[in-house]
């Protein structure tokens, strides 16, 4: 999954494709480089980001998504507002991954008309606080609990379990002891049915263990905790650097496979 962010204020790459013209570039790119699907969002959910209203976030992905429509690869909007979901899907999009795991209201009945797959993801708190202190009794544990309640709900609401991608959100609310449990205990989540997606792309925990290495220089930190991850069962991959994720996963999978 190539990542698309069409924000002023991503951790990464922030204004760099707010224009519509250069973000549309940009995941065609991913697309050539080998992304499979390419995850559009108009909202920043770094540590700390302001919420926007649905309307901006709209401006902002609209015009991308349908400069990307005809790609081969998948379309996923990643998005927590309830009318931007309803908005895309009646555009044909593919998937929807909502770091709120279809609580915000109206979200779960939206999905329930719909038959695309969505990525629900655990966050303790909101982008606004959710590094300020997150605190837990078993993070495993709790985040096992959280995707059994979400998949219940899921159920209950008309949502098949078969649609239902889980994603233990790396730094949403996480400390770095926090972030390399989940990666050690990756199979825990897979227990639970569901294909994992694992999102640690260029994220700050690669420099709380390389201290100094800015957002653009943590290339070879992502890719180890790719590779880690691939090891450990997970089903997508959510990355900025496609190409050079692309190579090292195939080398891997060369020697592994052999």
């Amino acid at each position: 999954m190539g990542v698309v962010n069409v924000t002023p204020d991503s951790f990464s790459d922030g204004g760099e494709y707010l224009d519509h013209a250069m973000a549309i570039r940009h995941g065609k790119r991913l697309v050539s480089e080998g992304a499979d699907i390419l995850d559009i969002g108009g909202e920043s959910t770094r540590p700390d980001a302001a919420s926007i209203t649905p309307e901006i976030e709209q401006e902002r992905i609209l015009p991308v998504i349908e400069g990307l429509q005809d790609e081969k690869a998948l379309i996923s909007i990643d998005t927590r507002h309830t009318e931007t979901m309803l908005k895309t899907l009646n555009m044909g999009v593919s998937m929807m991954n909502d770091v709120q795991a279809l609580q915000g209201e109206g979200a779960m009945s939206v999905l329930a008309q719909s038959d695309v797959p969505v990525c629900l993801m655990h966050m303790q708190g909101t982008p606004k606080t959710m590094q300020q202190a997150p605190i837990y009794k078993d993070i495993i544990d709790d985040i096992m609990h959280f995707f059994e309640e979400r998949l219940k709900a899921c159920e209950s609401a008309g949502i098949s379990k078969d649609r239902i991608v889980l994603d233990p959100g790396i730094g949403f609310g996480k400390t770095l002891a926090h972030n390399l449990l989940i990666l050690k205990e990756i199979k825990r989540f897979k227990a639970l049915g569901c294909p994992v997606m694992i999102g640690l792309s260029r994220k700050s925990m690669i420099e709380k263990i390389c201290p100094g290495t800015l957002p653009q220089d943590r290339l070879a930190g992502s890719l180890a905790g790719a590779l880690w991850a691939a090891s450990q069962g997970a089903d997508i991959l959510r990355v900025h650097d496609v190409a050079q994720t692309k190579q090292a996963l195939d080398v891997w999978l060369a020697i592994t496979q052999n």
